[in-house]
């Protein structure tokens, strides 16, 4: 298991599915870590069950985020890792509903999942770069295969997932090229057992049959799968890791869709 004994980790989403998979393997691995979701129950009862630090935010809200930051350094002195995990889906085609019903669907999943993912690579990097020590750090962007493969159900999350995928990219490499020893990477995620799928489930039973199908394994990610791939990047493991798509797909973007 990586060593993360003495780092600090911020994670968002924090409350349910790869977010609350994030925060207890991060305390597993010895990180000090301050969890953040816009559901303050169900965070805080994660965090208090672990023995993280828990406070509420929406991600949108760009003046939350120096708040949140400010937080951790208060509380544990540095920040070594953010996991920009929080999101949400908009569930609409480009060819559904009134002007005024896409138009705030997709202004709401662009502002969760990009702009604050945006923001929060922001924060941290500012806050990073006074690290005791020298400049350090980690930023993992939880991407999603529809970055590659977009949804024609869904054109704000897959546009916002694609916008994510290309931000680590941008950040990996002004980072670099500043001299900063600060990494940032983008897991794509497939398929994953959680929340969303459950409620997908209900509305159409079957899909997450057929999602799982997606990939030659056959079935869905657990969240401990893609926490994993979050604490190695995390780690020291991999230094001249950066700008990179870690898949953690089932292999379902390695296979021609017509087999």
């Amino acid at each position: 298991m990586p060593d993360l004994s003495g780092k600090v980790a911020i994670v968002t989403g924090c409350a349910s599915g790869i977010g609350a998979a994030a925060v207890r393997r991060l305390v597993a691995d010895d990180a000090q870590v301050l969890g953040t979701d816009i559901n303050a129950e169900a965070g805080q009862e994660l965090c208090r069950e672990i023995g993280a630090e828990f406070l509420q935010q929406d991600v949108s809200d760009r003046s939350r985020w120096s708040e949140v930051v400010t937080h951790a350094i208060d509380t544990f002195g540095r920040l070594d890792i953010l996991v920009n995990n929080a999101g949400l889906v908009s569930g609409a085609s480009i060819g559904e509903g009134s002007d005024e019903e896409m138009f705030a669907a997709w202004d709401h999943v662009i502002a969760v999942n990009l702009t604050g993912t945006m923001a929060g690579c922001r924060a941290a990097i500012s806050a990073m770069v006074d690290n005791p020590g020298g400049a350090s750090g980690s930023i993992i962007n939880i991407a999603s295969t529809t970055a590659i493969t977009p949804l024609p159900t869904d054109v704000g999350y897959s546009a916002s997932k694609a916008g994510v995928r290309a931000l680590t990219k941008s950040v990996a490499t002004w980072c670099a090229k500043q001299g900063h020893a600060i990494r940032c990477n983008a897991v794509i995620p497939g398929a994953t057992e959680t929340g969303i799928l459950d409620a997908t489930e209900k509305e159409l039973p079957g899909f997450k049959a057929a999602v799982a199908a997606t990939s030659p394994m056959n079935r869905l990610a657990d969240p401990a799968e893609t926490a994993a791939a979050i604490a190695f990047l995390a780690s020291d493991e991999c230094p001249f890791m950066t700008g990179a798509d870690m898949l953690v797909d089932g292999g379902a973007l390695s296979i021609h869709p017509g087999f």
